[in-house]
């Protein structure tokens, strides 16, 4: 059961014991549907529809709203993730939860206020082509590793040096799910789609020369690819394949496993 699921039960419970009042119920759940901070609604519902919290994406905000964003899904008792967070992001977000982790890599902070148990299927595979990828890949992988998902890591094995990939069989074989990041010309994809009969996620990313445009390139190389079962997500969108990767894992799989 999520942290949020559990605090509407504690007000339920509460309610029905006779601990506390309609009034008081009433001022706990206030905020929902949402929470009005002005500049910004909370989807504090979120959870409860969808399986996983809202998210912040950083990027195009202040440090100051993101530090206060933060404080208010905090004062739930979730987990929080936070994607595209700079330097001052992370500053403000520190001042508001110390014990926050903040990655520069991957421009991913990661507030764990509740235990995250793996479940579902199997472990998500995270590969990407090149060390350039990493950011896009690592966004990925900590996405998916607070939505509860045990993920496995394979990283710059790209078709530049094929043997590289072969070497990883077994990792590749075992995963339930394969988020696949790459640009260039954005081939990998295609090679792992024709080595496992598991979904395939294939991400694009924004590196490469003048031709590859910004990962344009890598996208449509990745919506023509001819290995069955490959979906394609935006380009650097590591967290939206992430997302997708873990209702393929847990489909099907109850809070109890």
């Amino acid at each position: 059961m999520s942290a949020f699921n559990q605090w509407i039960r504690e007000i339920l419970e509460g309610l029905a014991a006779g601990n506390i009042d309609v009034a008081e119920a009433l001022g706990k759940l206030k905020d929902l549907p949402y929470e009005d901070l002005g500049f910004a609604k909370l989807d504090h519902h979120r959870a409860m529809r969808a399986g996983f919290p809202e998210v912040v994406l950083a990027e195009g905000k202040t440090p100051s709203q993101v530090g206060e964003i933060l404080a208010h899904l905090a004062d739930k008792g979730g987990n929080v993730l936070v994607t595209r967070a700079n330097a001052h992001h992370a500053e403000a977000m520190i001042e508001v939860a110390p014990e926050i982790l903040y990655d520069p890599v991957s421009r991913c902070a990661r507030l764990v206020q509740q235990v995250v148990t793996p479940r579902g299927h199997g472990p998500v595979l995270v590969a990407s082509a090149g060390t350039a990828d990493a950011s896009v890949a690592e966004e990925a992988a900590q996405s998916a590793e607070l939505m509860g998902n045990r993920v496995e890591r394979m990283y710059d094995v790209g078709v530049a040096g094929i043997h590289r990939l072969f070497g990883n069989i077994e990792v590749i074989r075992r995963a339930a799910v394969l988020i696949v990041v790459a640009g260039m010309e954005g081939a990998l994809p295609s090679v792992v789609g024709g080595l496992t009969n598991r979904p395939v996620i294939a991400v694009p990313t924004s590196v490469g020369y003048g031709a590859s445009f910004n990962g344009l390139a890598a996208l449509l190389g990745m919506l023509n690819s001819c290995a069955s079962g490959t979906l394609v997500v935006n380009i650097d969108n590591g967290f939206g394949a992430a997302y997708a990767a873990t209702r393929i894992a847990q489909l099907g799989v109850t809070d109890d496993e």
